[in-house]
């Protein structure tokens, strides 16, 4: 039995005895869902809750009163239920609080179950719900920055474990490859071009500063010299322009470029340097989709066609709106402003009800923290289409500072000085970059310290986790003890208290996982892995693994196997490689 399920079981108990003896409505009813949580000290059990504490205050009654109450009711029921082999005790301690032990023939069983698969604890049973999750999807007018990276670090860790968890998943980027910052971008070039041919330029504040700008320009500029001819004069135009020869015969001279030609080469250039930076940092993209495909399908008028026959599009003051207060938004939204053109939300919403309509019932958004004003309304545009609230899932990522030295790394966006993914990339590698972007709550601001994820030493959280995984495999490899003989180790021989505690650590990988999908965040996996390798360090350096008892031997050889197997999946889920020597 998993211990989610040992959880489920203990939690249905619980809420039963709250609605039957306690008469549990609100606010009663409302402790259930939050019953369990686990213990930091092991001295306190392996789960413990605190609801007598909590009753004790709506009932005026003694919180240990109530504890004992429960406790005398929940042995019994134990006894006849599919728990009475997993749980070793329940005792009282404090003011009320309520502890459980598991027995450790419980946690021997997860350990074969751990053993037994390279993905332990995975969702067996598929989910029912088609999840896209959209990530990223960072404007093409420039390379990936630090902030890209946090959001394609904990998107695709996500994706990952929404995956092991048994969810048919599709990882869409969306490319805003139209509009205004995409016509800046082409202006931007052009004019880089103009300088290139020796013109002098006053280049706007407000347009993009970057080298990568003279860089495009550069490519361009190569592009027009190795074409036929040589007159440099005029607008650059699309098409190649004809010419008569002295002697009559026609050529065709020099490619000249207008400012549409800087801005498609830009969006189709930029976007290659996005894709291959993603390749590189081992995030894969099921689908790319175009706004500019989405504007030119007609879908964006169907979809507004659709709200307004349902009463929720109306006319004022020349502008066409979104009745989203309607859906619990703080006012309606313009979505065609007076001068005929679309606001951001139109196309948005479109983009949301093509989702559905490619059958897509969960979606799940990575935004930056600029977007977070934005949830209320596509939450309210959701519900106009026909949908529950909870069809939509935003989850906000925070944004990252770097550190080097001690000293923040300063960035300037409208500058272009931004450091860059593929500069993080080159400077710690693709492991210490992804396991360093998820050390922190996706929602909380994350410190980056550099010169930290550099370090070969146990300061540095990811070479600690995989230095304790080649380390198993340095033992597994000399240990002269075959596999098949390791997974039928007798487990009982674990006793030792570090045995023991290494053993409660494999088995919490399966509630790690659940606490990321719940949540929709997989920091946990990454706190989760510095504890684990925690565990089995202490374990290793108290304890032997190679000792002469063949027996004893084979039993710990399990136990780090099963530790070893489960790092591995960890690290897989968050994009880690787990190497065998280091």
């Amino acid at each position: 039995m998993s211990l989610n399920k040992v959880e489920n079981l203990l939690t249905e108990l619980l809420a039963r005895k709250l609605n039957e003896t306690f008469n549990a409505q609100e606010p009663l009813f409302g402790l259930q869902g939050q019953l369990l949580e686990s213990p930091k000290d092991e001295a306190f059990g392996d789960i413990s809750t605190s609801v007598a504490l909590k009753l004790a205050a709506i009932l005026k009654r003694s919180p240990r009163d109530i504890a004992k109450e429960i406790v005398a009711w929940l042995y019994k029921e134990i006894a006849v239920s599919s728990l009475k082999t997993s749980i070793e005790k329940i005792d009282i301690a404090g003011a009320g609080f309520i502890n459980f032990y598991l027995s450790k023939e419980y946690f021997y069983s997860l350990l074969k179950e751990a053993i037994s698969s390279e993905s332990p604890f995975m969702g067996q049973a598929k989910k029912d719900r088609r999840v896209l999750v959209e990530f990223v999807s960072a404007n093409p007018t420039g390379p990936l920055s630090v902030a890209h990276g946090r959001q394609a670090a904990v998107g695709d860790a996500l994706c990952n474990v929404l995956k092991y968890a048994g969810y048919e998943l599709t990882r869409e980027y969306y490319l805003n490859d139209e509009g205004n910052q995409i016509n800046i971008l082409g202006k931007s070039i052009a004019l880089r071009l103009q300088e290139l041919k020796g013109e002098r330029i006053e280049f706007p504040e407000d347009h993009y500063q970057g080298e990568y700008i003279i860089d495009l320009a550069k490519e361009l500029y190569q592009a027009r010299d190795e074409g036929r001819g040589t007159r440099d004069e005029g607008p650059w135009t699309r098409d190649e322009e004809r010419e008569t020869r002295d002697d009559g015969r026609e050529t065709i001279g020099e490619r000249r470029w207008t400012i549409d030609d800087c801005r498609d080469y830009g969006v189709k250039r930029i976007l290659e340097i996005i894709k291959k930076e993603l390749e590189d940092f081992g995030v894969r993209f099921d689908a790319w989709y175009s706004q500019a495909s989405l504007q030119k399908s007609g879908k964006i008028e169907e979809t507004l066609a659709l709200l307004r026959s349902k009463g929720f599009i109306y006319d004022q003051d020349s502008a066409v709106w979104f009745a989203s207060t309607k859906f619990g938004d703080d006012k309606d939204r313009v979505v065609i402003k007076s001068d005929g053109s679309y606001t951001y939300l139109a196309p948005d919403i479109a983009y949301h009800q093509d989702k559905f309509r490619r059958g897509f019932d969960w979606l799940v958004n990575l935004w930056g923290p600029d977007h977070h004003g934005y949830i209320g309304r596509m939450k309210a545009a959701v519900e106009a289409l026909g949908r529950e609230k909870e069809a939509l899932n935003v989850v906000i990522v925070q944004l990252a500072t770097l550190y080097k030295d001690g000293k923040v790394v300063s960035m300037s966006t409208r500058r272009g000085e931004y450091v860059t993914l593929r500069q993080v990339i080159d400077e710690v590698g693709v492991d210490a970059g992804r396991f360093f972007f998820l050390m922190r709550r996706t929602d909380s601001h994350l410190d980056f310290d550099l010169e930290l994820a550099k370090k070969q030493s146990s300061e540095n959280p990811v070479y600690y986790i995989q230095y304790a995984h080649a380390r198993i495999a340095n033992i597994l490899a000399h240990a002269g003890i075959a596999p098949a003989q390791i997974k039928n180790a007798d487990m009982s021989l674990l006793k030792e208290k570090e045995e023991l505690s290494l053993l409660k650590a494999i088995a919490h990988f399966e509630s790690c996982l659940k606490i990321a999908e719940i949540q929709l965040d997989p920091y946990c996996v990454s706190t989760y892995l510095q504890a684990l390798a925690e565990s089995f360090h202490r374990f290793y350096d108290l304890h032997r693994v190679l000792v002469d008892d063949v027996p004893l031997k084979t039993a710990r050889l399990s136990l780090i196997l099963g530790c070893k197997t489960v790092i591995a999946a960890a690290l897989k889920l968050l994009g880690v490689s787990a190497p065998e020597k280091m």
